[in-house]
């Protein structure tokens, strides 16, 4: 790639040889992780919106978040996101701010198996953590399934149920006769999975929509 630049011009990405689509996230990260005692972590972490505050710690590059967005600075008016909050939610001493951030570990009632999760995306958070967890738990999706199906999102405001790429004309059909506003979009949600099946099986998988993949070590 450093032989590739040219002093003094700029190409596209491809050019370069980008060896995977960097995707469009704003800054958040999730990390599922399980080792062979079955320790788990699940980890999200986020500067929130892109770049987030755009203050750095001088002499270190880090950039600061601008979490204070999840807070309701004023009622009724939509955050970044388009979320729409109450005095509930508003800044106050000691106050943590709604998040939806949702690190997960379920294990079964036997304690044998166990489904590590989390995602990132802002608000599609929730609803791509919850949509993977049932694609495993109930209807039996192997994790990499699970993960690449079609997702569905709704956050009350706007007033659209947002469809990721992948639904049938009819389903759109269907959902739009119920009297839902339907918003066709690609999703920019990434969910990262583990699940262990049993004492010598693990199965993981990385979200398509960020180019990621899954990684074990023995």
């Amino acid at each position: 790639m450093r032989e590739a630049i040219v002093p003094g011009r700029t190409f596209r990405a491809d050019y370069y040889g980008m060896p995977v689509d960097p995707g469009t996230d704003g800054g958040t990260l999730h990390l599922s992780t399980l080792d062979a005692d079955g320790m788990a972590v699940a980890l999200t972490t986020t500067i929130n919106t892109s770049f987030g505050s755009r203050v750095t710690v001088p002499g270190w590059g880090l950039v600061l978040n601008n979490e204070m967005d999840d807070f309701v600075a004023r009622p009724g008016v939509p955050n970044a996101y388009g979320l729409v909050g109450s005095e509930a939610n508003a800044v106050a001493p000691g106050a943590r701010p709604l998040s939806s951030m949702s690190p997960t570990v379920l294990l079964s009632p036997d304690r044998k198996q166990r489904i590590v999760v989390g995602a990132s995306g802002g608000p599609f958070i929730i609803t791509s953590t919850l949509q993977v967890i049932l694609n495993i738990v109930d209807f039996g999706h192997d994790p990499s399934e699970a993960v690449a199906a079609p997702r569905f999102h709704h956050q009350w405001q706007p007033e659209s149920l947002f469809l990721d790429q992948g639904f049938t004309a009819d389903t759109v059909r269907a959902l739009e006769s119920y009297g839902h506003e339907v918003r066709e979009m690609e999703f920019f949600s990434a969910v990262q999975v583990i699940h262990q099946t049993g004492a010598d099986t693990m199965l993981g998988a990385s979200d398509p929509r960020k180019g990621g993949w899954p990684a074990g070590l023995r």
